[in-house]
């Protein structure tokens, strides 16, 4: 049986100060990674390169929700869960119910905390915490077209011109 990646915060605070002790830094990211794609996968590569543990905390479902509206999310919670923890660069995941990681990032306080490029510096949720403890702040440039938000929109579109295509040929 292999060993979960998925932690609740109390448990990930211990495994921090484990990594801590052994002098490793951890990387921490989030986000609701509603539908998975190549620009996720793109931010947690360079995300650990910043580091040696890679922490990624996952808006729940409710949150989501309040986020980006009454469709979303896409996936369960579980399923994204699922998803994430096939990501090699992941150590450990955690979910979270607020709408941001505020008390995940001043519970951890990770060394390097990264968010994707569409996100200024000034804005990042967690940053004074993060600085107050010596640790860092990096905004990971944003791939151009790899959003949830425009590949749902992609799809919307495709889907109008595919009916109106299958309705001309009827």
């Amino acid at each position: 049986m292999r060993e979960t990646k998925i932690h609740k915060l109390e448990d990930l605070m211990k495994i921090r100060e484990e990594i801590k002790r052994q002098g490793k830094k951890v990387v921490f990211t989030n986000g609701c990674f509603d539908i998975l794609h190549s620009g996720h996968i793109y931010i947690f590569r360079e995300a650990k390169k910043w580091g040696d543990v890679l922490i990624v905390a996952v808006n729940d479902d409710s949150s989501v929700k309040k986020i980006k509206g009454r469709f979303r999310p896409i996936f369960s919670l579980e399923e994204r869960l699922e998803i994430l923890e096939s990501i090699e660069e992941i150590d450990y995941l955690v979910s979270f119910s607020e709408e941001t990681p505020q008390k995940i990032i001043a519970s951890l306080l990770p060394g390097v905390l990264v968010k994707g490029g569409d996100w200024k510096i000034e804005e990042v949720v967690g940053k004074n915490e993060v600085e107050k403890a010596s640790g860092k702040v990096v905004v990971i440039p944003y791939l151009k077209g790899y959003s949830s938000t425009e590949i749902i929109e992609r799809i919307i579109h495709s889907t109008k011109h595919q009916t109106r295509d299958v309705k001309r040929k009827a």
